[in-house]
């Protein structure tokens, strides 16, 4: 006889509800043309969309999207900078105080003479500075997987992603909004890692 104690409760083979899931109503479009259009159409509606993927860069999806411009310039200047800086303190240091030579009977801290290693630390700097940058703002990191919404993204078709609340009563409007601005087909997809 067994305690009610120890009686195991049966276990749900159901998925459990991530809260990091997230879901999306996909436009597929054929045309990047019709794709832009459709961008302004459907924010004019008030409808925000998360992003749009093309298999190659779209001109003009940008400011159709409303993205203001990118901050990297910014930190690349910041990295190279640095680099700059790091050369001048390290061959000041190097050949003025630690180990002074006098080469060709020019004095120890000739900048002139720093002017190569400087360039190079400088651009070394910068670029991977801005790439590890680039990286973690678009959450690029090494993984086994890499989540897409629509693999034909990647294609021949260009994706339209809005993100649905909880709710998905908004999903026939959306539908008949994305149908009516060119979309080829609508569908929904739920991404738990995104």
């Amino acid at each position: 006889m067994t305690s009610p104690a120890l009686t195991a409760a049966p276990v749900s083979t159901a998925p459990a509800a991530s809260s990091s899931t997230k879901r999306f109503a996909l436009g597929i479009f054929d045309d990047e043309d019709t794709l832009l259009h459709a961008v302004d159409n459907v924010r004019a509606a008030g409808v925000k969309i998360y992003d749009v993927f093309s298999p190659y860069p779209v001109h003009g999806i940008d400011d159709a999207l409303g993205i203001e411009r990118s901050r990297l310039p910014i930190a690349a200047f910041f990295y190279g900078m640095c680099g700059l800086a790091f050369a001048l303190w390290m061959q000041i240091y190097m050949l003025g105080f630690d180990w002074p030579m006098i080469i060709g009977g020019k004095p120890n801290i000739a900048l002139p003479a720093f002017i190569p290693v400087s360039f190079e630390l400088t651009v070394f700097f910068t670029c991977h500075g801005m790439v590890i940058t680039f990286y973690t703002i678009s959450k690029l990191y090494p993984r086994f997987k890499t989540p897409v919404l629509d693999v034909r993204s990647t294609d021949d078709k260009f994706v339209m992603a809005i993100l649905l609340d909880e709710q998905s009563s908004q999903m026939p409007q959306l539908t008949q909004l994305l149908r009516e601005n060119g979309a080829s087909e609508v569908n929904q997809k739920e991404m738990t890692k995104f």
